[in-house]
């Protein structure tokens, strides 16, 4: 075990019934909340959920679903020109690339990849789909560093740094027999605990 691993585990002991229960059910829930508006607006699971991920930055995770469903609601009732004037509470680039899912429904999969670009919200996008995958943000970060880490002091993440925080969840994850989006979510619903961190 590298001493990261040793971090991500210790905050994963820490974790309560509760917060297991809370961090297994996490990406489960979102996904259901992708069917949900996937039903309602007749368009594709992967869809909803690329929509999701792409209104995630900086968003609150209520939010974030307000402004899918307002997005894909005028969207798919009115079309893209009416987009302009919905609000959402993320940046504009993220509200493009949101319409370029939709723009993109029924297409294959991994068309949302490249369009989410960035790796943080591909891996947001992969773990609600319920792919193998690990989304590391910054509280993924603190959690392997095993330090409390300002978002503002977290270090840009490269690919190398990325690929080691990602194989570390991996490996907790295997001798917990979880997944890796599961490890991440429980420790992430521990850790806001410990540090009442929004």
């Amino acid at each position: 075990d590298t001493q990261n691993q040793k971090h991500i585990q210790a905050v994963l002991d820490l974790a309560t019934a509760g917060d297991v229960a809370q961090g297994i059910s996490w990406y489960a829930t979102a996904l259901s909340a992708a069917q949900e508006l996937a039903a309602r607006y007749n368009i594709y699971i992967a869809t909803a959920c690329a929509v999701i991920a792409a209104l995630s930055p900086r968003n609150k995770w209520e939010r974030n679903l307000i402004d899918a469903e307002n997005l894909i609601n005028v969207y798919t009732s009115v079309g893209m020109d009416a987009c302009q004037d919905v609000k959402v509470c993320t940046f504009g680039k993220n509200k493009a690339k949101a319409l370029q899912c939709l723009e993109n429904d029924g297409n294959h999969t991994n068309v949302f990849e490249d369009i989410l670009s960035g790796p943080k919200l591909r891996e947001f996008y992969r773990c609600i789909m319920g792919f193998t995958d690990v989304c590391i943000d910054g509280h993924a970060y603190s959690i392997w560093f095993g330090d409390r880490v300002t978002l503002a002091k977290v270090p840009s993440i490269g690919k190398k740094l990325r690929k080691q925080i990602k194989d570390d969840y991996l490996a907790v994850a295997d001798a917990n027999d979880l997944t890796g989006y599961e490890v991440q979510a429980i420790t992430w619903v521990t850790h806001r605990r410990l540090h009442s961190v929004a």
